[in-house]
């Protein structure tokens, strides 16, 4: 990467180098810079064709500028698909708006997330759950029968590009107002997951809700990992078994947690959270 154009291309565009994340596309590939144009507000991407690039963020509310022979274009990603582009090095990645600067900490507590009552993964839960997803920079997580996106906003935080897929209108507002208020972008689709059409394949699901034919069909897309919570015993083995034949190895693991409140130990309701590892 030619860091004296770089430096160039960022006085262009009036950014400085604090304020965007880089990303070379030849070094890592177009699949990593684009779940971290997903995930971030402001990325500068170089070797990259913004054709391939724009297609991918279809649902993700960006706006591109192109570097095309030394010359600035600003264009919607709907745009940058059809145009045809001579000479491109570098182009930004923006959001519609900047977001807030997301806080150190993962496996928050409960209430730090919108949410009815007990319907949200508890901090132990996501605890567990974030260790086997692996969020990181340059993933996608999908996040199913999201509820109130405690989990997809873990992950988001973590740096990873999220879809949370949630058929209750009502949840979906709190997926949105939980992202914003902890500084992350989470693609929010309101529909059942069967219904959720032209999803990009994740590197990881999470299934919080669905049962077993949202197991199936999340282990039929092609992750290296699926994480399913339940607290539901009868949901526990036909679950594992969706995961095995679609060769997955399977682990997992009931949570049985007690807090300390006032003094006392209460015990919540165990969870069962089982894991599957797509084999090599």
């Amino acid at each position: 990467m030619d860091v004296v154009a770089l430096h160039g291309f960022l006085t262009a565009t009036g950014r400085s180098w604090d304020s965007v994340t880089v990303v070379d596309a030849a070094a890592v590939g177009v699949r990593h810079a684009l779940n971290v144009c997903r995930a971030r507000a402001a990325v500068v991407v170089s070797g990259a064709d913004p054709a391939e690039l724009a297609a991918g963020l279809a649902g993700w509310r960006r706006t591109l500028t192109v570097s095309d022979g030394g010359e600035l274009s600003t264009v919607d990603p709907a745009d940058a698909v059809v145009r045809r582009w001579n000479a491109p090095d570098f182009l930004l990645c923006a959001a519609e708006s900047a977001l807030p600067v997301a806080a150190g900490g993962w496996a928050l507590p409960d209430d730090d997330f919108a949410h009815r009552d007990g319907m949200v993964a508890t901090a132990e839960v996501r605890a567990l759950a974030l260790s086997r997803l692996a969020p990181r920079p340059g993933v996608l997580v999908w996040d199913v029968g999201a509820g109130p996106g405690a989990v997809a906003v873990e992950c988001a935080r973590l740096g990873a590009a999220v879809i949370a897929v949630e058929q209750d209108p009502v949840q979906c507002v709190r997926i949105i107002a939980n992202a914003s208020a902890h500084g992350v972008d989470v693609r929010v689709v309101e529909s059942p997951l069967a219904e959720a059409a032209d999803l990009p394949r994740p590197d990881a699901v999470f299934v919080g809700g669905g049962g077993a034919d949202a197991v199936r069909r999340c282990a039929r897309v092609g992750a290296g990992r699926v994480v399913v919570a339940t607290a539901d015993l009868d949901r526990v083995l036909p679950a594992r078994d969706a995961l095995a034949q679609a060769g997955y190895e399977v682990e997992g693991s009931q949570l049985s947690a007690a807090r300390l409140t006032g003094g006392t130990l209460l015990a919540a309701n165990p969870v069962t959270v089982l894991w599957g590892t797509r084999k090599s």
